[in-house]
């Protein structure tokens, strides 16, 4: 479901709901501020204890989720709504009645969880009653933190012996989470992780490979609810607490400051007037987007509602601009700095530098971009489109004139290179914006415009300064260190320019607060960006607690060798449809958090093996396996954000573009048939990591490296090109049906990473000779349907 935006004004719950809003954006950004601060030589455990910060962050998901949720409109009862409902019940059986020895929860917890299920799972059958279910059960969602704060030190020591109480809070807070996902994201993933749940407690009757061990109710609550890493409050959940809050925060400040058009008209004044305008201005303003934001689906709204009067000004068929536009909207899940919470994952799954993940994913973001420039060239062409473009004022000085907005995604990159928490970067960074849209004259949001006209604007100026400045001492005379990085510093001296420069000359005029509106709705909204990817991550989190229960990767890897014959090849083909299929139901983050469980352990062996023949040593070739296979996972999770029945970018593009989202979704897989492609290659062969840079630049130094991954760059995007061409049945001229699919097959065999570099230049050549045919009168095919506006 959509969660209401219209969170300030109008009634006292949405009022109450913003102040919830913005308490737990501050929240999170005063837990990167607290370690310079004096107050981080006191003992406050929900800022110094990690487990702790979790716990908080986890419930103003669920606080400010449900009240979301009961301002919005009541959802259809559907099949998967009974399915989940149903599956709930072996949960709720099992935890009245226990059937282990010595386990007993008193009757005052079983009613209270019986309540807990009662509010997250039965608004699902009476969709009616849910506003008022949703208010209790964001007051309830305060029970489980308030017991994790008072008996934190002693759960810890009893994650496999918990107590009654300890097993009643567990089973609420896991339904709880799950109600809140169902009425996000629907019922496919909540149904999954009660399937996990269900495998934990009955796996024992499951026959053959995955015969699992006999679990009981206390083992599962009370690991869940008491661990420390592989409970609910685990690594997974940690990404959303430690990395992904920043950016969203960061996210809703650019929406509120309004630089998300800024931003967009700079892609459209780089390109010009041509008529390939429109696929190129969604192309590139995806890719500037997606450094800011990282969702495929919100980027997708954002730029179809930009391009769609491009489009339909170049008369460009309505279903390939939809296409178009999904596709490149998931670009934002791959484009570096922000990526998505997938790469955050990986960093806590591999423990490496998210500065490597960014690196790596440079190579699969150019190539993504590069198959939608492609496809939609040879689309133009062929449809002989008139020039659309940029209006006078939206010239190359434009975009000069506004380069300084990406000065805080620079600031991001060096401080990440200089070895920089990413809650800090991004914490500067968004300093950094508000700078920006605060000081430009013409970027000003209109509250501050009305204080800049104020006769008190020129006092105001003078005080900001004095104060900017003793802000940045105050601190030294404190004790404070100003360290590598002196965060208390500038966050104090960007406080005292703001409250003397916009704050003072507002107050003068009885408008204090209008200061600070856009940064106050910058920060609710961004929180509230974040509630359905975080309550996404929450519910993978359990699904991964439930596999390191069972055992069940390893039983799934055994499965995988078995099933592929020990052949990479089938192994990597199999995970992707596999990725693609569960894609079609969770989101990419459940989708890694799966696949990469269950999968990558069978694939990084036979890829060590493949690469070992390489003459590379054993840990070379592992890390290099273990890199290429996780990009390789990560890569078709994010893919299925846009592969039909259920593309969440499709439907976003088909909601501004008034299309069926389902035939939107197969255009959309269409248009750079490339990308399907491209990630199997990053592990059929050593040489074909090259494309993710890293893995070979740290195996392969000096020119050598650089120049496999040259290599592997220039025949890859010229398979692009030529897939591309065939794809829309056009080159220097219309193609036969013939002609298309000899092209395209021909393409294919160009991603492929020879062993010898002439392999790779007989494909090249065969396809180079369909463009020097000159173009002449021919009846036109493609690859797929004829979708050319006549």
């Amino acid at each position: 479901m959509e969660l209401s935006q219209e969170t300030t004004h109008k009634t006292p719950l949405r009022r109450f709901t913003w102040v919830v809003l913005l308490v737990a954006a501050l929240y999170s950004l005063y837990l990167v501020l607290h370690p310079f601060t004096p107050f981080s030589r006191t003992d406050i455990s929900i800022l110094d204890v990690v487990q702790l910060e979790r716990a908080v962050h986890v419930f103003f998901l669920l606080f400010a989720g449900y009240l979301l949720t009961a301002q919005g409109l009541p959802q259809r009862r559907t099949t998967g709504s009974w399915v989940f409902v149903a599956l709930t019940l072996p949960f709720l059986y099992t935890f009245w009645v226990p059937n282990v020895p010595g386990v007993a929860i008193p009757l005052e917890g079983r009613l209270a969880g019986t309540l807990a299920w009662a509010l997250a799972v039965l608004p699902a059958l009476l969709p009616t009653t849910r506003r008022y279910t949703d208010l209790l059960a964001a007051l309830l969602s305060v029970a489980p933190l308030a017991y994790q704060l008072r008996f934190y030190e002693e759960l810890v020591y009893r994650a496999v012996i918990p107590t009654g109480w300890d097993m009643t809070m567990s089973f609420s807070l896991i339904i709880l989470v799950l109600g809140l996902v169902y009425r996000l994201l629907g019922p496919v993933m909540p149904s999954l992780v009660l399937i996990f749940l269900a495998y934990n407690l009955y796996g024992h009757l499951v026959p053959g490979t995955f015969r699992g061990a006999k679990n009981g109710i206390d083992l599962l609550l009370g690991k869940t609810y008491n661990e420390t890493e592989a409970g609910i409050y685990g690594l997974i959940t940690g990404v959303s607490a430690k990395y992904l809050v920043y950016f969203t925060i960061l996210s809703g400040l650019i929406g509120a400051l309004g630089l998300g058009r800024v931003i967009a008209n700079i892609a459209l004044a780089l390109v010009g007037r041509t008529p390939q305008t429109p696929g190129r201005v969604t192309g590139i303003a995806s890719v500037f987007m997606g450094m800011f934001s990282g969702s495929g689906a919100a980027d997708t709204q954002f730029v179809a509602t930009l391009t769609k009067p491009l489009y339909e000004k170049a008369g460009y068929d309505r279903m390939t601009a939809a296409g178009l536009v999904a596709t490149a909207g998931t670009i934002a899940l791959i484009t570096p700095p922000v990526l998505g919470s997938i790469a955050f994952i990986m960093v806590e799954i591999l423990q490496i530098s998210y500065l490597w993940v960014m690196v790596m994913a440079i190579g699969p973001c150019l190539l993504y971009l590069f198959a939608i420039l492609a496809y939609n060239e040879f689309y133009a062409r062929k449809a002989k489109l008139p020039p659309v473009g940029a209006d006078g004022h939206l010239r190359r000085r434009y975009a000069l004139r506004y380069s300084t907005i990406f000065l805080p995604i620079l600031v991001i990159v060096i401080l990440l290179y200089r070895g920089a928490e990413v809650a800090t970067a991004v914490y500067l960074a968004a300093l950094a914006f508000i700078l920006v849209g605060y000081l430009d004259p013409t970027l000003r949001p209109e509250p501050l415009r009305q204080a800049m006209r104020s006769r008190w604007y020129p006092l105001g100026l003078g005080l900001g300064m004095l104060l900017a400045l003793a802000g940045f001492f105050l601190p030294t005379l404190l004790g404070v260190g100003y360290g590598e990085i002196p965060l208390f510093h500038l966050t104090l001296a960007f406080l005292g320019l703001i409250l003397g420069t916009f704050a003072f000359p507002s107050a003068m005029e009885g408008k204090f607060m209008a200061a600070f509106a856009p940064i106050a709705n910058g920060l609710a909204e961004g929180f509230r960006q974040l509630i359905p990817i975080g309550a996404a991550i929450v519910a993978a989190n359990l699904i991964f607690a439930m596999m390191v229960i069972t055992g069940l990767p390893s039983k799934f890897s055994i499965f995988l060798g078995q099933v592929s014959g020990e052949s990479l090849i089938l192994a990597t083909v199999v995970t992707a449809l596999f990725s693609l299929i569960l894609g079609m139901g969770v989101p990419p983050t459940a989708t890694y958090v799966l696949t990469s469980s269950l999968t990558a352990p069978a694939i990084i062996n036979l890829a060590k093996a493949n690469f070992a023949g390489y003459g590379l040593p054993e840990q070379q070739a592992v890390l290099a396996a273990t890199l290429a296979t996780h990009m390789f996972l990560f890569y078709y999770a994010v893919l299925a954000d846009v592969t039909p029945p259920v593309a969440l970018s499709a439907y976003a593009s088909a909601s501004v573009f008034k299309t069926d989202p389902i035939t939107t979704g197969v255009y959309a897989a269409r248009v750079a048939l490339a990308k399907y492609i491209i990630g199997f290659f990053f592990l059929l062969s050593f040489t074909g990591t090259g494309l993710l840079i890293l893995p070979v630049l740290q195996s392969v130094p000096g020119l050598e490296g650089w120049l496999i991954v040259l290599e592997r760059f220039f025949f890859t995007a010229s398979a692009i090109i030529f897939l591309a061409a065939a794809t829309v049945g056009y080159t220097r001229r219309p193609l036969r049906r013939w002609e298309s699919w000899a092209m395209g097959l021909l393409a294919v065999s160009l991603f492929y990473p020879y062993p010898n570099l002439w392999m790779g230049f007989v494909p090249l050549v065969a396809c180079l000779l369909f463009f020097l045919r000159r173009e002449r009168p021919a009846t036109t095919h493609s690859l797929g349907t004829q979708d050319v506006k006549r």
